[in-house]
């Protein structure tokens, strides 16, 4: 990822970006060509893995060998930028549309995991994490166990052993000050994909 100095997120911002996304592709390559699938993930209390788990139905587990190096994809914002919202533009005309967002790459290698108890540990880690917060709280032990075990064998386990992480949040932090303020406050009153663009604009100030 390319990342200029102004754009730059440290470890700790790269790893919120990942949490905040939720879920994120994971691609690979394979030896008919690169292979992506979309999945929801966990980030291990160290940092040092991510976990999911796939349909076992998905061709994605079956194209990936063990240790193979695998780029996680994560965004948490998103939004085209138009010049008109530069008041800088009628001083210095020479303006073009750009793009602000907040993205990471993680990058590993994998593994995947078809041993029950990680599976059922890792289904009831990802439950929790995403039930938090919530009135009432679903947990997986709510279900049938027949149903469980049913679920259990019809997926895969993906577990990424982290090498690396960077992040971006190009927020137009190279722009003049009034050109910042200005895309803020209209993303802020924009489409929701703006809205939380311009509450991303918000934190950062």
């Amino acid at each position: 990822m390319y990342i200029p100095a102004k754009f730059l997120l440290d470890d700790d911002a790269a790893w919120r970006v990942v949490v905040d996304a939720g879920a994120g592709y994971l691609v690979v390559a394979t030896p008919s060509g690169l292979a992506s699938v979309f999945v929801p993930v966990i980030v291990s209390d160290d940092r040092a893995t991510i976990t999911s788990h796939l349909a076992k139905a998905n061709p994605w587990w079956k194209a990936v060998q063990p240790g193979d190096d695998v780029l996680g994809l994560f965004l948490t914002a998103s939004a085209y930028v138009t010049p008109s919202y530069y008041p800088s533009r009628f001083e210095n005309p020479g303006v073009v549309p750009t793009w602000n967002y907040v993205a990471a790459e993680v990058r590993g290698t994998l593994t995947l995991h078809e041993e029950p108890t990680w599976k059922l540990e890792q289904v009831s880690a990802l439950t929790s994490h995403f039930e938090a917060g919530r009135d009432p709280k679903w947990r997986v032990d709510e279900a049938p166990p027949h149903y469980i075990d049913t679920q259990l064998k019809a997926i895969v386990g993906i577990e990424v052993k982290v090498t690396s992480i960077e992040a971006k949040a190009k927020l137009s932090q190279n722009r003049a000050s009034i050109d910042h303020d200005t895309v803020r406050d209209q993303f802020a009153n924009g489409t929701l994909g703006e809205q939380i663009v311009a509450q991303r604009m918000f934190d950062d100030d």
